[in-house]
């Protein structure tokens, strides 16, 4: 078990300290975020941070601190690896905003893009951090084995649309990540003739460069094999509403978590929707934590009434003022 480690531990609870702002949602980064080098920043000027990190390298058993901040690239962009490093980064992040004073407002809401709903949950008071980073570690060990099927982005074409291709393909939507962004998977044959047909409706099949066709049905063995170890995990009803991949509606207890997060490996990621209902009871402010900006670009697309904020390393250094 690892040793305590005040905060990471206490990430729920310093901010459900701050002063809340129901017009406020804290929104987290998935795979494809990473970056060597990320973490370095905030290790580098953050007790918090450099505690967060220190938490998962003795969780993992192995330095996932060297692995963000030095590489090699081709460790990181190991499934097994990029998972616990994305989540291990952004908490360090989140927590080195709270530290610094960045981030002076509790959310109404938090999400995260498919692993990035594990750090919406840690904070949202429903995971521990070291049992977030376990359970990434394993998600991302069996999808990364899985290796079995492809997947590619159709843009250009509304989701109706691509669903209509999958219908006609055997393809599955993978991820509806805007009104004309949708990733969809399976069977490499299946998802290359979704490809081609989409570009002869007026859209754009782009490959996507993953291990296996995630969030497809192609995934079930491994969703099932993750499920043993998700009911070894102690879950907490969320203290914080989290919205949840599987449904795009809030998650306020602890089965209803548990359910999302068992069948999230194997079902879409409903993103699009997800930020659709924030819009629709009343949240203005998203603010993204973690490396990159990937949500906070597309949701400038997808939502522009929303304001977005990415509060990144640099970001979450600042005084109380920046957001």
């Amino acid at each position: 078990m690892a040793s305590p480690s005040p905060a990471a531990d206490q990430i729920a609870h310093r901010l459900l300290q701050l002063p809340a702002d129901d017009a406020l949602a804290l929104i987290f980064p998935g795979q494809g975020s990473q970056k060597t080098g990320m973490g370095a920043e905030v290790c580098e000027a953050s007790p918090a941070a450099r505690e967060v990190f220190a938490l998962a390298d003795e969780t993992l058993g192995f330095e996932i601190s060297t692995v963000c901040q030095q590489g090699p690239d081709d460790e990181l962009t190991k499934t097994a690896n990029t998972q616990p490093a994305i989540l291990t980064t952004s908490l360090a992040i989140l927590a080195t905003a709270l530290e610094s004073g960045a981030l002076a407002r509790c959310p109404r809401f938090t999400a995260g893009h498919s692993l990035g709903q594990y750090t919406a949950l840690v904070a949202a008071g429903s995971l521990a951090p070291a049992d977030a980073i376990s359970l990434v570690r394993e998600r991302g060990r069996l999808m990364g084995e899985a290796k079995t099927g492809t997947m590619a982005a159709v843009v250009g074409l509304e989701a109706d649309a691509v669903e209509a291709l999958c219908r006609e393909t055997g393809a599955e939507v993978a991820n509806y990540n805007g009104p004309t962004q949708t990733v969809v998977g399976g069977e490499p044959a299946a998802v290359e003739k979704a490809c081609e047909l989409a570009k002869e409706r007026g859209g754009r099949g782009l490959p996507v460069n993953v291990s296996g066709a995630f969030h497809t049905s192609l995934m079930a063995p491994a969703a099932r094999e993750f499920a043993r170890f998700l009911d070894e995990v102690t879950i907490a009803d969320p203290r914080i509403p989290a919205i949840g991949n599987l449904t795009a509606r809030p998650l306020t207890t602890a089965d209803e978590v548990r359910t999302d997060l068992r069948e999230q490996i194997r079902a879409p990621v409903r993103w699009y929707q997800s930020m659709n209902h924030l819009e629709s009871v009343g949240v203005r402010d998203v603010i993204e934590l973690g490396p990159n900006r990937l949500l906070t670009t597309q949701l400038k697309r997808s939502n522009p009434d929303l304001e977005a904020t990415s509060l990144d390393e640099a970001a979450a250094l600042k005084a109380a003022s920046s957001v």
